[in-house]
């Protein structure tokens, strides 16, 4: 009965358990649709404001820092082949990505066009020594060494414990900001500035977490004869512009309100013909009013 390697033909297969616990699976498929829903919904909402942010993709970018350079290199490990190409170092929250594009991209009968992607919670010498045996480029490698546990330059602990603290914040802030999009669709948009206060908070705060990097010395890196250190990149200032927007939303809000002295869409409720039992118990003025209109008519 060898024939099927161990496995009796007429006889169903054993159950194997699964890896994943299904209760868990099930509870954040729930959420997952729930959230999904709730974005779908709230910009169908007709006369309701919804206001965008970018708090959430801002998670999964990998351009918070970046830094790039044309130079020439040796190509790999035990050749003396020389290219010209263009090295780049992308940091995420989550990790660093490394490219290497060569100029032109076909050299040596090979296209040189690589990118590689590292994460915080694998990039260790298990990581560095799989990427050796791989064979990568020797530009990839000198960058991905710089971050691992070993390196002097211990960029790995600055940028991985300033991108968890900044992911901490930009979740919060986005778990604000859909707070803030559900208080817009209801009659209570004061509550909802001050979620948009508390979202801008946030996104600031994750952008002074990931600024902790610059304050201490920097680690150039060195390919050749040219030398790079990292910069700002786009996540981070497109991380500034929306925080300086939902400042400028909570100001013009601030402004309405000085203006009709109560919030415009208060106003427009005063105004409206149809008025519920509960607003003529609240309001007293309004109850005379109806009084004395009575007492005309009769």
């Amino acid at each position: 009965m060898t024939f099927y390697n161990d496995i009796y033909p007429f006889y169903p297969l054993q159950r194997i358990s699964f890896i994943f616990s299904g209760r868990l699976l099930t509870i954040i498929l729930v959420f997952l649709v729930l959230a999904s829903t709730l974005l779908l919904i709230l910009p169908g909402i007709r006369g309701k404001s919804v206001c965008l942010n970018f708090s959430g993709l801002l998670n999964f970018t990998d351009n918070w820092a970046e830094a790039r350079m044309t130079t020439n290199a040796t190509y790999k490990s035990f050749s003396s082949a020389v290219i010209n190409a263009e090295v780049g170092l992308h940091v995420g929250l989550y990790g660093i990505n490394v490219t290497l594009k060569g100029n032109p991209v076909v050299q040596f009968n090979e296209t040189i066009n690589y990118n590689e992607m590292f994460s915080w919670h694998d990039l260790t010498e298990e990581e560095y020594e799989e990427a050796l045996e791989k064979g990568l480029p020797n530009p990839i490698l000198y960058i991905v060494e710089k971050f691992t546990l070993n390196s002097p330059c211990g960029l790995i602990f600055q940028y991985r414990y300033s991108g968890r603290f900044a992911s901490a914040t930009l979740w919060t802030a986005f778990c604000s900001w859909m707070l803030s999009n559900i208080l817009f669709s209801m009659p209570v948009i004061l509550y909802a500035g001050y979620m948009m206060i508390v979202t801008a908070g946030f996104i600031f705060f994750s952008m002074a977490s990931f600024s902790t990097i610059m304050n201490v010395p920097q680690c150039v890196f060195s390919i050749g004869t040219d030398s790079v250190s990292t910069e700002y990149s786009h996540s981070f200032w497109l991380a500034l512009a929306t925080g300086t927007v939902d400042i400028q939303l909570i100001i013009s809000l601030e402004n309405e309100t000085e203006k009709w002295g109560r919030f415009p869409l208060t106003e427009v409720s005063s105004r409206s013909s149809v008025v519920s039992p509960l607003q003529i118990k609240l309001d007293p003025l309004h109850l005379q009013s109806q009084i004395r209109n009575t007492l005309q008519i009769d």
